[in-house]
């Protein structure tokens, strides 16, 4: 694997998201809602202006668990497919390279594109409201920041895998929305309606293991959990074990998100 291959792919594609405003227009989008939750969340209880840095986070995990993991999968839905699509699949393996180097190339660049937004977007919120955040305050919201990063690049490894197994952009992009519905909407009133329907019998205690199996969920789980008054805002507490709560796991566990999808896609495009 020739990572001179590996990076020039990945900043061809930097460089197209780039020339046509996606990271600026994404930025823009992150900070545009941030500072609109940060000042009217808490609107509903009848007070207009910043609180404080737990409740502008607890307001923000609900924004970032809708908006990036859709972000993430219409920007990476055709790395591969559309590619085939135009034709230029085959000129480009055609070339000294690998399918493994096409292929992390393509999601490196991609990647890249969605950090800088996501940085850029939730970093100049910080700038904006530097003055009423403690250093304390500081710390969590870098992990916030740090989290919503390793959300998008979960789903936009999802949405590569898409790519590799569809046959052309309009079943990729069904895929892609379809995996939004589910992992967003579908699976916590899935594992509720179990929850509910049989009494808390049959997956009670298992709950909270079944949440690992997605990654909205885990960002969920790793940002609760780092606050106390947002663990308890969300009543997430008395169902999750504490040792479900540490950083380094749940980090772990949206690692293992990243990685495990880019190894499926590689064995299905090679």
């Amino acid at each position: 694997m020739e990572w001179t291959q590996i990076l020039t792919l990945a900043a061809k594609e930097f460089r197209d998201r780039m020339r046509n405003r996606w990271v600026l227009a994404v930025a823009l989008v992150f900070t545009v809602f941030s500072l609109v939750i940060a000042y009217f969340g808490g609107a509903q209880q009848g007070a207009v202006g910043f609180r404080s840095i737990e409740f502008t986070i607890a307001s923000l995990v609900s924004l970032v668990i809708y908006l990036i993991p859709l972000i993430a999968l219409l920007l990476g839905f055709d790395a591969i497919v559309g590619e085939r699509e135009r034709g230029s699949l085959d000129l480009l393996l055609s070339l000294p390279i690998t399918r493994l180097e096409l292929l992390l190339g393509k999601y490196l660049g991609l990647a890249a594109a969605l950090t800088l937004s996501t940085l850029a977007g939730f970093g100049l919120v910080a700038l904006l409201l530097w003055q009423r955040i403690d250093t304390a305050g500081l710390y969590h919201y870098a992990g916030f920041m740090l989290s919503s990063v390793l959300l998008g690049l979960a789903f936009l490894s999802l949405a590569v895998l898409v790519s590799v197994v569809a046959r052309d952009r309009t079943r990729a992009s069904g895929l892609a929305i379809a995996l939004w519905f589910f992992f967003v909407l579908v699976f916590d009133l899935l594992l509720l309606g179990v929850l509910v329907g049989t009494g808390g019998r049959f997956g009670g205690e298992a709950f909270a293991w079944l949440l690992l199996l997605s990654p909205a969920d885990v960002f969920r789980l790793l940002n609760v959990f780092s606050l106390d008054d947002v663990r308890t805002l969300y009543g997430l507490a008395s169902i999750v074990p504490t040792s479900l709560g540490s950083p380094g796991v749940m980090g772990g566990v949206m690692l293992a998100w990243i990685a495990l999808p880019l190894v499926v896609a590689r064995w299905r495009f090679k």
